[in-house]
């Protein structure tokens, strides 16, 4: 008819209409979600790029720019590249268009972040105390970086700067560190001191007797010598049980730099399928919060972590509840932490042997000192309306099928506009 194909007797069999129609659902879930998750990350980029275009001298004058320490470790059971690659997808976007400065805190084991965390704070109680260790005596790269910067009169940023922690496995490590640069002593501990070796006297001299358990170190540690080793993790300088008996030192700050949570879902194996599976399609969400999380940082607003004291006990259960809000942060991941993590330690595995403290299996520890002195990072309500009318334009989300359409169409009305036709001499006179 009129050179038309004929249309099909019938419809496609029942299974092929099932088959297209869940195919068709998950095609259109999956465009649906990254549409969306590209417009929050938009959304939250055009509502810190202002900063970015404040020029420096007005800002700082002769000094340094404000600059962010961003903590991240390996999730439990799994590597370092999967917490940069979430880094990557759903913070620094944002922080790249807010045009500040920022460093990283990364930890490829568990208790990295806990020891470096330490070892800062030490190290500013030891220039606030003048106290310098004899061992340190060459500078190391910050002190020359920093004497550089004096020399030509670059001052040190006088302001808020922040921390952004990924993870709640990174920050119960981040909790750990703090408390103990600030509640810790300065120096190492003594260790107790090993066995007294046992000479014997023989008929071809004098003979070293050594435990047996020393002997067999010894071998061990003859056979890993042969294997290239990353440098050892360092101890921890006190406990947790110490923190009560701790001292405050006097030069401690009566407000500590805020800090943000940046939460990093991570749920393995086959039978968490489904959980995973909801959880795909629904990244827009984890894009949303976590672009609120952050541009609170690059904005600056900040309030006090609350105390939850009035409520310490669970009416149905009867089991303690967090007394501060730190404890609560991010504690739903918890769940999603393979078992491992809450066994105990195989004694013939190795990397968990170069732990010297187990953290992610123990509930945080609290001093109500350190509690009070935290802050963190949080919208304001005009902030968050502001936010709220930001439209962002689809051509800057929309993917490539579209885009290439969208071209071709203005390409194709164009071609039919009517252009002015251009002056001559002859029409002007």
């Amino acid at each position: 008819m009129l050179g038309l194909p004929a249309l099909p007797k019938k419809l496609p069999s029942r299974n092929w209409m099932i088959f297209w129609t869940i195919s068709g659902a998950i095609t259109a879930g999956i465009i649906y979600d990254r549409r969306e998750k590209k417009r929050n990350i938009a959304k939250w980029r055009h509502a810190v790029e202002h900063l970015a275009k404040e020029p420096l001298s007005e800002q700082y004058g002769l000094g340094q720019p404000r600059k962010l320490t961003i903590y991240l470790s390996s999730p439990p059971g799994d590597s370092l590249r999967t917490a940069q690659d979430h880094y990557t997808e759903y913070v620094k976007p944002i922080l790249a268009a807010s045009g500040l400065d920022w460093e990283f805190v990364q930890g490829r084991r568990e208790g990295d972040v806990r020891a470096y965390t330490a070892e800062r704070v030490r190290r500013i109680r030891r220039e606030q105390e003048g106290n310098q260790e004899e061992e340190q005596k060459q500078p190391t790269k910050e002190e020359i970086i920093q004497a550089f910067r004096e020399s030509r009169g670059i001052k040190e940023y006088d302001g808020i700067r922040g921390d952004i922690v990924i993870g709640r496995h990174t920050w119960k490590e981040y909790l750990r560190g703090l408390h103990e640069g600030w509640l810790g002593p300065l120096t190492l501990p003594k260790v107790p001191e090993p066995e007294p070796v046992v000479y014997t006297i023989t008929e071809e001299g004098i003979s070293e007797d050594k435990p047996a358990g020393e002997k067999a170190e010894e071998e061990k540690k003859a056979e890993e010598e042969k294997k290239p080793k990353r440098p050892p993790q360092p101890k921890p300088y006190n406990t947790t049980a110490d923190y009560a008996m701790a001292s405050l030192p006097a030069q401690i700050p009566n407000e500590f730099n805020p800090t943000a949570t940046v939460p990093e879902p991570h749920l393995l194996g086959f039978l968490n399928t489904p959980t995973r599976m909801v959880r795909f399609f629904n990244r827009r969400k984890l894009a949303d919060d976590i672009g609120r999380q952050v541009a609170a940082v690059c904005l600056a607003h900040h309030r006090e972590f609350r105390d939850l004291t009035a409520s310490t006990t669970d009416e149905g259960t009867g089991e303690p509840q967090p007394k501060y809000e730190q404890e609560k942060e991010l504690a739903w991941e918890e769940k999603d932490w393979i078992k491992k993590i809450w066994k105990e330690d195989d004694p013939k595995d190795k990397e968990a042997a170069e732990i010297t403290e187990k953290i992610l299996c123990k509930p945080i520890v609290m001093d109500s000192r350190i509690a009070h002195r935290m802050r963190r990072f949080e919208l304001t309500s005009e902030e968050e309306s502001r936010i709220a009318s930001i439209a962002v334009p689809e051509e800057e989300i929309e993917g490539w099928t579209k885009g290439t359409l969208r071209s071709l169409y203005r390409w194709g009305v164009s071609k039919f506009e009517k252009k002015p036709t251009p002056l001559v001499d002859s029409d002007v006179e």
